[in-house]
């Protein structure tokens, strides 16, 4: 079933991964989804997967909620920074947890601190869908946040090291474009909701909030641990048993299992002898590491100052401002918005990080970004002018399109990018940068954006052109391709030479010569 190529033989394999491990990649004439090894793989990364949809259903009912008349009226018509303070709460209980789930990542694994925030998620949920009054839901929006957290931070971690290595980044992209599918989900129960008299026209959606951490608590049992976080603690034999099953199709012989299992060995070993442990002053300890954490502190940034707070959590206030007030019509904006968001990021965005590169697909997102949001800015003025119904409609395509390009890029690759940039000695710490300012970013904007509203209405979109220009430049000069290394070759990106990780073709060619089989095959991307 398997070999290893031959040096002069041509390799035709995916642009993914670098030139030594595509020399030992199984050669097959079958797409993945006919190969059961790799189906068994990929749906089981579905569970970390969903931990994006979690989040992502949050945010769209809480935009929700807002349009929902029985909810205002229960809740005595919350706004300003009443209204900032449900949502930001959020936010707050992920900052106060994520430094408690970065340790426990590194220390006891990525699966258990998954399965800590599942059980918190449910609870919270509990206490969210039966709140009385103000103060129990303020309480269980930060119990969600709380458990988020513990969800968010050893997710995507766990899909890029266990996934296969030319499905990587894609797989990898793939987790925050969860973020709408758990959107979608969530905007469409409270469409159906909104018209009901009842309470359990906004109970009902956030009892619905439990959905996916339910189906995650089912499947967790099945869910493997990290290889690369096994080796770095010494269990080498589970480690090679997890490569085994999930990459090299249950062959103890497998050429790409041995590549992977010297390459992360003498990567981690390397990594030790510079440094044992790793510590959050590490971060800045290089230049390679300054600019690693940069990359990782602009991006969480980015993705919350570009503008789409404005529309993430208070669309209501979008729509009311351009003369859009009907709960019905709002609601549906809102669902279509999250199922045209949903493809986007997969399709032309998740699908493309292979084909097109990291960097190329920020820059087209932030140049896009700030064009859209000027429209955007034009037309609310002159609406607000004007009083003209045309200008106000004219809004809701622009939000489109500013979303088209915010999802092609920085939906996808949010986390991906920050997890694969980081060596795995500092991963865990790494993507917690981004986490930690994306979370501080949302809570400035969450607290902010319904106050400037009310305060200069349109005035306030011109900071974010602003901010997307800034965004633009940025990008330009500090973020680096990514595209076609493996895992652990993306150190050479930001170290070159001096990277620590043991990689040449020197790897292939130690690998025993004598792994040949009948039948030859490459996994089809």
């Amino acid at each position: 079933m398997f070999r290893r190529r031959k040096n002069n033989e041509k390799i035709n394999g995916p642009s993914s991964v670098g030139v030594d491990l595509a020399r030992v990649l199984p050669v097959s004439d079958k797409p993945w989804w006919k190969q059961p090894y790799l189906i068994r793989l990929n749906l089981i990364l579905l569970v970390p997967l969903f931990s994006s949809a979690t989040s992502g259903y949050d945010g769209s009912m809480m935009n929700a909620q807002q349009v929902i008349p029985t909810w205002r009226l229960y809740f005595d018509y919350p706004k300003g920074g009443k209204l900032g303070l449900v949502n930001a709460i959020f936010y707050v209980g992920k900052v106060c947890a994520l430094p408690v789930v970065t340790i426990l990542s590194d220390r006891i694994g990525r699966r258990k601190p998954i399965l800590l925030g599942l059980i918190l998620c449910i609870v919270g949920t509990v206490i969210q869908a039966a709140a009385v009054n103000y103060g129990m839901l303020v309480v269980s929006r930060y119990v969600l946040g709380a458990a988020t957290a513990f969800m968010a931070q050893p997710s995507p971690l766990l899909i890029t090291e266990l996934a296969f290595p030319t499905r990587r980044g894609k797989i990898t992209a793939l987790y925050q474009t969860f973020f709408y599918f758990g959107a979608i989900l969530s905007a469409w129960a409270s469409f159906g909701t909104v018209h009901l008299s009842s309470n359990w026209a906004w109970r009902g959606p956030a009892a619905l909030q439990a959905f996916f951490p339910v189906i995650q608590l089912s499947f967790w049992w099945f869910l493997p641990e990290s290889p690369r976080w096994l080796l770095a603690n010494e269990r080498s034999e589970e480690a090679r048993s997890v490569l085994v099953k999930y990459h090299g199709n249950g062959d103890e012989n497998s050429p790409l299992v041995h590549f992977e299992m010297n390459e992360i060995q003498e990567t981690i070993r390397i990594e030790r002898e510079l440094n044992a442990q790793s510590r959050w002053k590490d971060l800045t300890a290089t230049p390679a590491n300054r600019k690693r954490s940069a990359i990782a502190i602009s991006l969480g940034f980015f993705s919350q100052w570009c503008g789409n707070g404005v529309v993430s959590y208070y669309l209501t206030l979008v729509l009311n401002s351009v003369g859009i007030t009907d709960p019905t019509n709002q609601a549906l904006i809102n669902g279509l918005l999250q199922i045209f968001n949903f493809f986007i990021s997969v399709f032309l965005g998740a699908f493309m990080v292979d084909r097109l590169g990291r960097r190329v697909l920020f820059l087209w997102s932030a140049a896009g970004m700030m064009l859209a949001y000027i429209a955007w800015t034009v037309l609310n003025a002159e609406f607000l002018k004007t009083r003209a119904s045309g200008l106000g409609i004219a809004v809701i395509p622009m939000i489109f399109v500013y979303y088209f390009h915010y999802d092609i890029a920085f939906t996808p690759l949010l986390y991906a990018y920050s997890a694969e940039i980081f060596p795995y000695r500092l991963r865990g710490l790494g993507l917690s940068l981004t986490l930690l300012s994306t979370y501080i970013a949302l809570i400035f904007n969450l607290f902010v954006n319904p106050i400037a509203m009310a305060a200069i209405s349109w005035k306030y979109y011109i900071l974010y052109c602003c901010m997307n220009a800034c965004i633009l430049v940025v990008i330009y000069f500090l973020y680096p391709e990514t595209k076609g290394h493996s895992l652990e070759e993306i150190a050479k990106v930001f170290e070159g030479d001096d990277a620590a990780v043991n990689l040449g073709p020197k790897n292939v060619d130690e690998l025993d010569g004598t792994v040949e089989h009948e039948e030859n095959y490459r996994e089809k991307s």
